[in-house]
């Protein structure tokens, strides 16, 4: 089969590679239909993940059809559709049962670590893909869901809902500001609304970005290279800040833009993943009554999400800007790579 396989830091190739083979009673193999590139992609390419080893099949989202199952797969059969969540979750260590499936301590991959695709182990961006625990990593697509939509909630959707508008505690009549405006960012604001947001201010340096974030419920929007677009978020508050920052660009300029204004007694929820160290001012912080969150997605909601989307109550696929096939994959990511330049938010690469 063909497969985007990591060469080392800034290689990558779409190149020959052994079909997947059942591993585990409990593994599926899935004909990937359609997959996307995430962000973090693009952070492994940069070698800033040393534990993705040269070799290893990158992506973690994907929809798909069942081709093989192992004999301990009960939930599930060979031509289903299926969401391949970006998480693995055997489904019964004390982890998962607790809903920390991010921390499942199944031993595929690593114990402890849930994001193994394209990680800890061969990915999504493949013709094929072999998936461990498959009764609880995959989820069965119903009819009217699109690939589009689908591919959506393996990742993206989940990660901005749970870790943005969840761990920001986002309760009826917030005021809610999103720093970035990318892909999670805009899943952000598209959930807020879930939560009861009365208000929600979506910040970015793009413009176009911000257009967009208008589209999927930002009721307000900041441009972030502006002097005063402080004053701006203030000013949307009647001067006391906002209930709930989220942080979803991963740099420490924007972590820091989203506790200045918090207001005391609110939430800051990080999303972003940061590569460098942030400064936490605890000097002047502490007096504040602040609560700060982060984490990586535990995808528990995504079935809650998936029901949405069936009944057109959140629209996944406007998150969506550029279509190609397998064998444009390079093509996928160098569109991605330049975003800015492409307005590219989530590039689908589908057979």
């Amino acid at each position: 089969m063909k497969a985007l396989v990591y060469g080392g830091p800034g290689r990558k190739s779409w190149t020959d590679v052994p079909d997947p083979k059942l591993h585990s009673s409990t593994d599926a193999i899935v004909r990937v239909d359609t997959t996307t590139i995430c962000g973090t992609d693009l952070h492994i390419l940069k070698g800033d993940v040393p534990a993705v080893t040269v070799g290893r099949i990158l992506g973690h989202e994907g929809v798909g059809t069942i081709t093989e199952i192992g004999s301990a797969v009960s939930n599930l059969k060979v031509g289903d559709r299926v969401i391949i969540s970006c998480i693995k979750s055997c489904g019964h260590c004390s982890n998962c049962s607790n809903g920390l499936y991010s921390h499942c301590l199944g031993d595929e991959g690593a114990s402890g670590i849930g994001w193994v695709f394209g990680h800890l182990i061969d990915g999504t961006q493949a013709e094929f893909v072999r998936v461990p625990y498959a009764d609880n990593s995959l989820h069965k697509l119903p009819e009217g869901v699109s690939d589009d939509q689908g591919v959506m909630l393996s990742d993206i959707l989940p990660t901005g809902f749970e870790i943005g508008v969840q761990y920001g505690r986002v309760k009826p009549g917030d005021v809610v500001a999103v720093i970035g405006a990318g892909p999670v960012g805009l899943a952000a604001i598209a959930t807020a609304g879930l939560y009861g947001a009365a208000s929600i201010i979506a910040i970015d340096l793009d413009e176009n970005r911000l257009e967009r974030a208008r589209d999927f419920g930002a009721t307000d929007t900041v441009v972030s290279g502006a002097a005063d677009w402080k004053e701006q978020v203030l000013a949307l508050t009647d001067g006391a800040g906002v209930d709930v920052a989220i942080e979803a660009v991963g740099i420490p300029q924007t972590f820091t833009m989203a506790t200045e204004i918090v207001r005391p007694g609110g939430n800051v929820a990080n999303v972003g993943v940061h590569g460098k160290p942030v400064d936490l001012h605890l000097e002047n912080l502490w007096i504040q009554n602040i609560n700060i969150s982060m984490g990586l997605v535990n995808a528990n909601t995504t079935k809650m999400l998936l029901k949405l989307v069936a009944s057109k109550k959140l629209a996944a696929e406007k998150l969506v800007t550029h279509h190609f096939s397998f064998d444009q994959f390079l093509e996928a990511y160098d569109t991605f790579g330049r975003a800015a330049e492409t307005k590219a938010l989530k590039v689908v690469i589908s057979r």
